[in-house]
C-alpha cells in the first residue's frame, strides 16, 4: 500500500489517499475519491508513513481526464458569472468568491464571504434547478478568502496561506512588538486586512532569540565600558548600547551579542515574565 499527498484547486493543502498498487510518481495527475464526489489533483509526496487512509485514488489521469478537467475549469468560470447573476436577483448580501466542480460533476461548490449569517435557502434552491446538480454553499472568512485567491505579501513573496499553511493561529500585536516591528497598519497588515500570518509562525524564534539578548533599558559590559541596552537586532544578532561618555554626553554603539556581558539569568526571568 502506497499513501500519496495530494492538492485540490479546492484547497491548498495537502489530503493523503490510499493509492494501492498503483504507479505513482510526484506531480501525477490522479482523481481521487473525496468525501465530495470524485475530483481531479496533483501528486506533491509520496510514499508517505502515514496511519492508514480510507480515502483511495481512484486512476492516474490520462489525457482525456486533463482535457475534460481543463473544460470543467472553464466552465467554473462561466458559471460563477451566472451565479453572481443569481444572488444579485434574490437580494443576497454576499461577495462570492469561487466555484468549484467535482470531476463527475456531481456537486457545485460555492465559496462566499458575508459580514454576518446569511439566509441563502432560496439561492440554493434556484442553483439545483439552474445547475442541474448537488449545491453547497460555503462562507468563509476573509483569510480563507486570501487562501483561495492567492496573491503576494509586501516581502514579495506569495502569501503565505496560499503556499503552506494549513492553519490560521492567532495573531497579537504583542508578537509585532515583539519583533521590533513598526505597529503602522499598513506595515502588519495582510491582503487579507488581518494582521499578517506569518508573524504567528515567527513568534517563537523571536522569542528564543530575544530570550539570550539583554532586556531593554538593562545594563551591559561593553568592551568600551558599562551601558544601557536600547535595541536588539535579533535577526543579525547585534545589540545597540547607549554608553555615556566622560564629558556627559552619550552615542550609541552596535555590538555583537558575543562582545556584550549581562545577567543571563535575570534576563531570562524578565522575559518569562513578560510571556
Amino acid at each position: 500500500m502506497q499513501i500519496v499527498g495530494v492538492k485540490f484547486d479546492l484547497s491548498e493543502s495537502t489530503e493523503f489517499f490510499d493509492a494501492g498498487e498503483l504507479s505513482i510518481k510526484l506531480y501525477d495527475k490522479v482523481l481521487c475519491q473525496t468525501e465530495n464526489g470524485v475530483c481531479f489533483g496533483t501528486v506533491n509526496s509520496t510514499n508517505l508513513k502515514q496511519e492508514e487512509v480510507k480515502q483511495k485514488v481512484i486512476r492516474v489521469a490520462t489525457q482525456k481526464d486533463i482535457e475534460e478537467y481543463k473544460t470543467i475549469c472553464k466552465k467554473q468560470d462561466e458559471v460563477l458569472i451566472e451565479v453572481k447573476k443569481m444572488v444579485k436577483q434574490y437580494g443576497i448580501d454576499m461577495n462570492l468568491v469561487s466555484c468549484y466542480y467535482t470531476f463527475d460533476m456531481s456537486k457545485l461548490i460555492i465559496s462566499f464571504t458575508a459580514d454576518g449569517r446569511v439566509d441563502f435557502r432560496d439561492l440554493v434552491k434556484g442553483l439545483a434547478t439552474e445547475f442541474k446538480t448537488r449545491i453547497e454553499l460555503k462562507q468563509i472568512g476573509v483569510r480563507d478568502k486570501a487562501k483561495v485567491l492567492g496573491g503576494y505579501g509586501i516581502c514579495g513573496r506569495p502569501l503565505c496561506c496560499s503556499k503552506f499553511l494549513k492553519d490560521f493561529g492567532k495573531v497579537t500585536l504583542k508578537m509585532a512588538k515583539d519583533q521590533n516591528l513598526s505597529l503602522n497598519p499598513t506595515g502588519i497588515t495582510g491582503c487579507c486586512g488581518r494582521l499578517m500570518c506569518c508573524m504567528q509562525y515567527e513568534d517563537k524564534q523571536y522569542l528564543d532569540a530575544l530570550a539570550n539578548m539583554p532586556k531593554i533599558n538593562s545594563k551591559v559590559k561593553t568592551p568600551d565600558g558599562v551601558g544601557v541596552a536600547i535595541y536588539n537586532n535579533v535577526l543579525k544578532n547585534l545589540v545597540t548600547v547607549k554608553i555615556v561618555n566622560d564629558d556627559g554626553t552619550y552615542r550609541n554603539q552596535e555590538y555583537a551579542l558575543s562582545e556584550i556581558k549581562f545577567d543571563r539569568q535575570n534576563n531570562e526571568r524578565n522575559q518569562n515574565e513578560q510571556n
